[in-house]
């Protein structure tokens, strides 16, 4: 595992807010363009416009994003904001195994460390495999102590296997080696101010979804209730068919649950959100007092 270190940080106000936004497919990928079925074809540009929209009207200090390509994307993004007004001057990218789709991070705040976890092991069918996108670890410096974010995409739905529909044991085993580099890193939750954040590709019930909450009797956190201006909790719409489900999430270990604003997070449904991603943003606010 490769550690970059960086100078300590002060966080510069009162209040830190975290986003969480599964952009999709900001990459050449094979799309629908206005009905039109496209191969290798970037991200259209009114998806982006839209896109930029949203992340300029959550206005957050830091912005955990999915889906994102390679580093030329988010450089893209980065300076295309800038243009917009909204400057994030520190990002960082995940190379992992999967090679189009990354998990970054855009912050307004410098980080104290960068900690990428690109080759988390997991066994699949009886071999060795890896975390498809890996675990990108960012941490901050508060005055309450260290915020530590786990920035995760487990694996979609979309089946490869015969023998595992909808890839349900590939995102469980990916879950439970999130769950597994967490304690880890934090053996006591109970001690620890950390979130796992980011797409996890299941609901609410899920195995997956549970085991990255608890091991045995260890408590990690618990997931940071979240809605949208009309009290609906979804985060992704299936266009295909028509359906909607919360699949994105925070999880705030036991000591950070008491610095979430109003104990609760914000599914963000302003202009532009339905144009920009299949997928809507999370957000938290957390009261954490300027860094010493």
């Amino acid at each position: 595992m490769l550690l970059f270190w960086l100078a300590p940080a002060l966080v510069a106000s009162a209040a830190l807010s975290v986003a969480s936004y599964n952009v999709e497919n900001y990459l050449v990928s094979d799309r629908l363009v206005d009905g039109v079925y496209r191969e290798a074809y970037p991200k259209p540009e009114a998806e982006k416009t839209a896109l930029r929209q949203v992340i300029k009207a959550m206005n957050v200090d830091i912005l955990l994003v999915q889906e994102m390509g390679t580093q030329v994307y988010l450089d893209e993004l980065q300076r295309d904001l800038k243009t917009d007004g909204v400057d994030f001057s520190y990002t960082t990218l995940l190379k992992a195994a999967d090679p189009e789709r990354h998990v970054a991070v855009l912050s307004k705040i410098p980080f104290k460390q960068i900690s990428p976890h690109a080759s988390v092991p997991v066994r699949l069918r009886g071999k060795q495999d890896q975390v498809k996108r890996g675990v990108l670890e960012i941490s901050f410096v508060t005055s309450e102590g260290e915020l530590t974010l786990f920035l995760i995409h487990l694996k979609s739905r979309r089946t490869e296997q015969d023998d595992d529909v909808e890839s349900r044991q590939q995102r469980l085993q990916e879950a439970v080696a999130v769950r597994d580099l967490v304690l880890a890193r934090f053996p006591t939750p109970a001690k620890a101010m950390f979130m796992i954040c980011g797409d996890w590709n299941d609901t609410r019930n899920s195995k997956p979804v549970k085991a990255l909450q608890k091991r045995g009797e260890t408590v990690l956190g618990e997931l940071v209730w979240a809605a949208d201006s009309r009290g609906e909790n979804w985060t992704h719409r299936y266009r295909k068919e028509d359906t909607y489900s919360r699949i994105d999430y925070f999880l705030a270990s036991p000591p950070l649950k008491s610095f979430i604003r109003n104990g609760r997070g914000q599914v963000y449904d302003g202009p532009g959100v339905n144009e920009a991603s299949d997928h809507r943003p999370v957000m938290v606010t957390l009261n954490l007092n300027a860094g010493k």
